[in-house]
C-alpha cells in the first residue's frame, strides 16, 4: 500500500511546487513508483513546472465526477502527474480527494499533494488526504508566522507532521537559525534546500532540479530526506565521510524520524 504525503504551506512564493517536483524526482531516482497530484485547485502550478501545459483530463474532471483518475494520469519519464485545470467552471468538493487518492494508493509507492498556499478548504483536503505531511518554509519571519499557522491546524486535525522542509536558504546571518525554528513552531526539520539558480534553469526546461543537477548541494539533500522517507540510507561517496564531522541538525531528525518510523 502506497504513502500519501502532503506538501503544505500556508505562503505563495516559498517554492512548494518545486519541491513536490524535486523530491519526486528525488524518490523515483531512488526507484519507486511516484505519482504527483495538484491539489490546489484554485490556482494550479504543477503542470506549468512540467511542461502540461493544456490537459485534456485534470483532476478538476474527477472531482467532478466527469472522468475516472486513472484517465487524468500524464506519464512522464520519471514520475507520472495528475494536473488540475487552470481554468474549471464548475464547483467541485476538494473533501472528496482523499476518496479518489484511495484508488491509486496501491499502484503508487508514493503520491505526493501540491497544495493549495492558502487557509481554505482545499488545504484541508490535502491534509485529510494525506498520510502524513511536510511542511515548506523559508527562514524569515512572515513566513515562519504562516507556518505556526499550518502546524496548528495539521495538529487540530491530527495529521501527523513529519517535519519542515526549509528551502532558499542562503545561509546568512539575517535568517531565522534552524534552532530557534524548530523551537518556535516544535516541528523537527527535516531538509534545508539551498538557494540555487540551477533550480530555475531546471524548471526553464520543465525537469525535476535532482535530475539537471544530480549531485548538487539540494539535490543531495532531496535525496537524503527521499531515502528517509522510504525506510532507505542515503550515502553518497564525499571526501568529509574520512572525517569525523559534526551532524547537522536535520541529519539528526532523519536519523530520528528513521529509527522511529522503521526500527520500531
Amino acid at each position: 500500500m502506497g504513502k500519501v504525503i502532503g506538501i503544505l504551506s500556508l505562503k505563495g512564493g516559498v517554492g512548494k511546487t518545486s519541491i513536490v517536483v524535486s523530491l519526486g524526482g528525488a524518490l523515483a531516482s531512488l526507484g519507486k513508483k511516484v505519482l504527483l497530484v495538484d491539489a490546489n485547485f484554485s490556482s494550479p502550478n504543477l503542470g506549468l513546472h512540467l511542461n502540461i501545459l493544456n490537459p485534456e483530463t485534470t483532476i478538476h474532471h474527477v472531482m467532478a465526477n466527469d472522468s475516472n483518475i486513472s484517465e487524468a494520469i500524464h506519464e512522464n519519464d520519471v514520475f507520472d502527474v495528475i494536473p488540475a485545470s487552470s481554468y474549471f467552471k464548475r464547483q467541485i468538493s476538494p473533501l472528496r480527494l482523499k476518496y479518489k487518492l484511495s484508488q491509486l494508493k496501491r499502484k503508487y509507492d508514493i503520491i505526493l499533494i501540491d497544495s493549495s498556499p492558502a487557509l481554505n478548504e482545499e488545504t484541508l483536503a490535502a491534509m485529510i488526504a494525506s498520510d502524513e505531511i511536510l511542511i515548506v518554509t523559508t527562514p524569515d519571519y512572515p513566513t515562519i508566522s504562516t507556518t505556526l499557522k499550518a502546524v496548528k491546524i495539521a495538529k487540530q486535525r491530527g495529521t501527523t507532521i513529519s517535519g519542515i522542509i526549509l528551502n532558499k536558504v542562503y545561509n546568512r546571518n539575517f535568517e531565522i537559525p534552524i534552532e530557534d525554528i524548530e523551537k518556535t513552531i516544535e516541528v523537527p526539520v527535516m531538509a534545508v534546500i539551498p538557494y540555487d539558480i540551477n533550480h530555475l534553469k531546471a524548471l526553464s526546461k520543465f525537469t525535476p532540479s535532482t535530475h539537471h543537477k544530480p549531485w548538487s548541494s539540494g539535490s543531495r539533500e532531496y535525496k537524503k530526506l527521499a531515502a528517509t522517507l522510504i525506510g532507505e540510507k542515503y550515502h553518497p561517496f564525499r571526501i568529509g565521510n574520512f572525517f569525523r564531522i559534526t551532524p547537522k541538525r536535520q541529519d539528526v531528525n532523519r536519523e530520528i524520524y528513521y529509527q522511529r518510523a522503521f526500527e520500531t
